[in-house]
């Protein structure tokens, strides 16, 4: 008779520097693989006990007492099945990213991760020192190896467990969401599967965790570089795959396959589970939005009511004399679709008390950007009272595009506790909002149609600060995402006043995006943690 493991892939959501909360969901979800599926080994994502990224939680002086006893806890607790746990490792002066193979109260394996992604949003170096050995198990006479998340997307550490005699190897993961994550992962394991001819078992966390958001999609590759089964993405997920041990080598049986969604549904819900999570981990009982009528804030209330339900969510429209009354019916269209708490509060009596408050100061200038901003800032200051005064989060309907040239209000339409759509560009907001349409239409259509506009001036669009967005998005993608020169960009195309122009607004906003607050990361090159310049520069560099 083979061998036979039945491994259980626990794709669960942790929050990070709860430790206590997720060593009860590790216990209780290892019962449930051994009890309903009737698995041999459970496998949990990178530092599945204190969460992923800890960030300088990892310094904090009661972490190190606090994920020791949980470890503890666990193999107590849990008996009749292996367990593979992540958790930082402390060994004097010196933190580990490790995962340990529990049985019975009795540690059968432990690793030490060896490669150290320093790049994007990852900072490891920064925590962690590099492990240096293979670790290899049995169970049921078959051997495993034991990888960590970057270990697997550079030759080396797979190799290393091979040689060190393992039949498959299991790799526990903190593997974020962007745009293409999903294929970028699969090709990784291909190419070690590949040179090593060895199955692996790829566990990730699903959840968000402030700007970052963890998408699952947890797969067991065999030794030809087929999916023998993928877990959904974007929820929890337990899934068990028969692994055979055979002559030719470990075999795993085909399973459950979920099939990826298209790029734009992905992205929708990286933004729902991202809002979610943010919200609730947070201890928000519900969300308060700003409806302006355009597009932004329309998307905005879709993602929270899908997020958190609409009884959760309330809205807020604020018209002044710039306001159109399109833009009025259609805020109040969206509420009634879904059913919200909707209240209109102009804004006229506040601006008008403020800048005849102000008129000793600002003098009779003519009126620009100062008393668009003053429109902006009442707004935020609504809102914000009634996010204080209600106990719920305020939204903020700001998109990339528009952070990333500035067009934005400190302290007015960037007030808030978190941005949904802060990595998302303009193009995207309407195909996101067309998407969402098409699932069942909860945005009236000449929301999509109409010009964008701010309504903060007579007959005001967009287009009348900035280029088309069809010509600013791709060369704000150049020039943010992939750090193209001026020059480069011109020479795909596009025209060099503009470039130059659009360069010089994305460099002297630096200040606004520091101080706005964070959002969901859907792109290669986020502001924030992906992103990091500095706020004051001399540089307004233009070669290639």
């Amino acid at each position: 008779m083979s061998d036979t493991v039945r491994v259980a892939l626990a794709q669960v959501d942790l929050i990070v520097g709860d430790v206590a909360g997720n060593t009860t969901k590790i216990i209780d979800w290892a019962c449930r693989a051994r009890d309903e599926d009737d698995a041999d080994i459970v496998v949990f994502p990178e530092l599945s006990i204190c969460g992923y990224p800890p960030e300088d939680l990892l310094f904090h002086a009661g972490l190190r007492h606090d994920v020791e006893a949980a470890v503890a806890e666990i193999g107590r607790g849990v008996t009749g099945i292996a367990v593979v746990i992540g958790f930082p490792e402390y060994e004097e002066d010196r933190i580990y990213n490790s995962c340990a193979v529990l049985k019975d109260g009795k540690l059968l394996a432990r690793y030490r991760k060896k490669l150290l992604p320093n790049y994007a949003v990852f900072d490891e170096e920064r925590y962690f020192k590099a492990g240096k050995d293979a670790a290899v198990f049995k169970i049921n006479g078959i051997r495993f190896g034991l990888n960590i998340c970057e270990d697997v997307w550079r030759p080396g550490p797979v190799s290393e467990s091979r040689a060190a005699g393992a039949e498959c190897v299991l790799v526990i993961n903190g593997s974020p969401f962007e745009v293409h994550s999903q294929e970028n992962r699969e090709n990784a394991v291909r190419k070690r599967v590949a040179e090593n001819n060895v199955p692996v078992v790829y566990v990730n966390h699903v959840g968000g965790q402030d700007e970052l958001v963890f998408d699952g999609g947890s797969f067991v590759m065999d030794a030809d570089g087929d999916i023998a089964c993928r877990a959904r993405s974007f929820e929890e997920s337990l899934q068990t795959v028969c692994l055979e041990g055979t002559a030719s080598g470990v075999r795993p049986e085909r399973g459950r396959i979920a099939q990826p969604a298209d790029r734009v549904a992905r992205i929708y819900q990286a933004l729902v589970l991202g809002t979610r999570d943010y919200v609730r981990n947070h201890g928000f009982p519900g969300v308060v939005i700003g409806l302006s009528g355009g597009v932004d804030s329309a998307l905005v209330l879709a993602i929270a009511c899908d997020a958190l339900g609409a009884d959760k969510v309330r809205a807020v429209q604020m018209p002044f004399r710039y306001t159109s009354t399109m833009s009025q019916e259609d805020s109040a269209k969206q509420a009634e679709i879904f059913g919200i708490r909707y209240d209109v509060i102009p804004i006229a009596p506040m601006y008008e008390a403020t800048t005849r408050q102000l008129q000793p100061l600002l003098g009779e200038r003519e009126p620009d950007a100062t008393e668009e901003n003053i429109q902006a800032r009442c707004r935020g200051t609504i809102l914000m009272a009634v996010s204080n005064k209600k106990g719920r989060m305020l939204l903020t309907t700001g998109n990339k595009s528009e952070m990333s040239v500035g067009y934005a209000t400190l302290y007015g339409d960037m007030a808030g506790g978190f941005a949904p759509l802060k990595d998302v560009p303009k193009l995207m907001v309407y195909r996101l909002a067309q998407w969402r349409n098409a699932q069942g239409e909860v945005i009236p259509q000449r929301v999509l149609d109409r010009p964008p506009s701010a309504e903060l001036a007579p007959d005001q669009i967009d287009e009348d600060s900035l280029p088309p967005y069809a010509m600013l998005d791709p060369i704000l993608e150049r020039y943010i995402e992939h750090d193209q020169s001026i020059e480069q960009i011109v020479a795909d195309g596009f025209d060099e006043a503009i470039v130059r122009r659009v360069a010089g607004m994305v460099d002297r906003n630096e200040y606004k995006r520091r101080q706005a607050p964070p959002g969901v990361r859907i792109t290669r090159r986020a502001f924030g943690r992906d992103r990091r310049y500095p706020i004051t520069s001399g540089y307004r560099g233009s070669s290639s």
